[in-house]
């Protein structure tokens, strides 16, 4: 069975999400601080990990980081619980890694079904299925990517994204519609979402950078030849 850890400490909260999950087949248990919970992580296995901002102990974003650093559980798919004003947090939260965030209050239903979306999009891949774009490489199947041989650490999102962009063979890909591809939900101020990730890869992969293009008003692309 797989597993999740829920990281709160709103008990009514844990047990709301529990009892969801539980549902969908998964076994889950709650962690109320932040420093036990990065104990857990190191020392067992898990498929999920759904994380509050304000802990005590260690808060939601250093756990975050200290989870991307670490790597046993770089690629854990994390769902970041965030109050629905602490949008500095929220972009905070993506840049250091976070796979999605859920604002309070939220409906337990819509959780478990981004849950779902991020999971099948991680698990549809073929497993010998390789993505190329100039120097890129991208193997879908042990979710590994590589610029001119050089190993790349991508989030399981940004992986996605990049992925997409690279599929779409030069196509412009509109941000709700990379919203809704990626990430499995339409929700306008999601958009926001999808230029942080882009922003990541163009750090991330500063050679791809200058082929990664802004279309104004639309949204982006992937260009083989660059304009002069």
């Amino acid at each position: 069975m797989r597993r999740a850890l829920v990281v709160e400490d709103d008990p009514d909260i844990v047990e709301l999400l529990v009892h969801y999950l539980s549902q969908d087949g998964w076994s889950v248990e709650g962690v109320a601080d932040g420093r036990r919970a990065l104990d857990r992580l190191r020392g067992e296995s898990w498929e999920l990990l759904i994380l509050d901002l304000q802990l005590p102990g260690m808060d939601g974003l250093s756990l975050c980081s200290e989870v991307r650093r670490d790597k046993r559980t770089e690629n854990l798919p994390v769902v970041m619980l965030t109050a629905r004003g602490d949008e500095a947090d929220r972009i905070v939260g993506l840049e250091l890694g976070a796979d999605d965030y859920v604002t309070k209050p939220f409906s337990p239903k819509e959780l478990v079904a981004r849950v779902r979306a991020l999971l099948r999009r991680q698990e549809r891949r073929d497993a010998t299925d390789v993505l190329r774009f100039r120097g890129l490489e991208l193997d879908l199947g042990r979710h590994v990517a590589r610029w001119s041989g050089r190993a790349v650490h991508l989030t399981a999102k940004e992986f996605a994204l990049l992925a997409a962009l690279v599929e779409a063979h030069g196509r412009v890909l509109t941000r709700q519609g990379l919203l809704e591809q990626v990430w499995g939900y339409s929700y306008a101020d999601g958009t926001r979402t999808v230029d942080v990730h882009v922003r990541r890869l163009r750090e991330k992969l500063p050679e791809l950078a200058p082929h990664l293009v802004t279309v104004k008003s639309a949204g982006y692309r992937l260009v083989d030849e660059l304009e002069a």
